[in-house]
């Protein structure tokens, strides 16, 4: 396991480095933004929302705003980061996503393509306008905050899990193309951690989910109810500065790993999956809430 601590790596003393972090409004992208201004990077903070970018802005972040389900937006927001930085990159993290709650069969195409313009095919476009910058001084980290749902499947959360899936595969396949260009790709894949994520969950949910004509909608109770919960809904639930220590490794190895797991659970899956015969992790996997 990695065993990294906030306050070991806060310590440490490195060169400026400047990186992008996408979704900063709250939880691990803010943290994240906090954490990486304090250690001396140069942090420039993004938010879907422009009240959101005000407030970065009010507690001193260079901003931009970007909803990466906006290709208008993605194309303006890395504009104005080549002329912040006059082209130079240290850094992109990904890590603005939601999860769209909602058994499969309740899932609309349009639902469903909502959640991968944000999760899956705005990444890929801002990574892509990335790269150039990246290639033409030589380095760079690009990371990824995906899931413990990009390598297990979890019921109720078939759209989160199918747009985890497929950032693992794109991102695997893109680290092969990229190798001997100096640029590291690796992926965080966290387990329960404090942040808004069931709150805008639940949102999303109540927005494009009738429970009153599902087949599910018994099971739809239970699920509101730990959507709703105030306070960490599962066991083991870490805070925001646990995927920080991992990004900051990421940034600053000299040989970042491919993936860091964040939670006991992630650890726990991740070798159970190795091991047990499918069906018997079916059976464990059914019994997650």
């Amino acid at each position: 396991m990695l065993n990294l601590s906030l306050n070991k790596y806060l310590k440490m003393t490195t060169k400026m480095q400047t990186i992008l972090i996408t979704g900063c409004s709250t939880g691990i992208g803010y943290q994240t933004a906090v954490s990486l201004k304090q250690r001396g990077y140069r942090v420039i903070a993004s938010a879907r929302n422009f009240d959101d970018v005000t407030c970065l802005i009010n507690e001193g972040f260079e901003t931009v705003q970007l909803d990466l389900a906006d290709s208008d937006s993605i194309r303006a927001a890395v504009k104005k980061v080549t002329l912040l930085t006059d082209g130079k990159l240290d850094g992109l993290f990904n890590n603005g996503a939601y999860g769209q709650a909602g058994a499969v069969e309740d899932l609309s195409r349009s639902v469903l393509r909502e959640q991968f313009e944000t999760n899956f095919f705005g990444t890929h476009e801002l990574t892509n306008l990335i790269i150039p910058l990246m290639r033409k001084q030589g380095k760079g980290r690009i990371i990824y905050n995906s899931s413990i749902l990009g390598f297990v499947a979890m019921t109720y959360r078939g759209a989160y899990n199918a747009s985890k899936f497929a950032l693992e595969g794109l991102v695997d396949t893109l680290r092969l193309e990229l190798h001997g260009t100096g640029i590291y790709l690796s992926l965080i894949e966290p387990g329960p951690i404090t942040s808004n994520f069931r709150k805008n969950a639940f949102a999303s949910y109540k927005r494009n989910i009738d429970p009153s004509k599902s087949y599910h909608q018994d099971t739809y109770k239970v699920m509101e109810a730990r959507l709703q919960k105030e306070g960490p809904a599962a066991p083991f639930t870490l805070p925001a500065e646990a995927v920080v220590t991992r990004v900051i490794h990421a940034m600053e190895s000299t040989r970042p790993k491919v993936r860091y797991y964040v939670t006991f659970p992630t650890y726990l899956f991740a070798f159970l999956k190795r091991i047990l015969p499918m069906r018997c992790l079916d059976y464990l996997l059914r019994k997650v809430q």
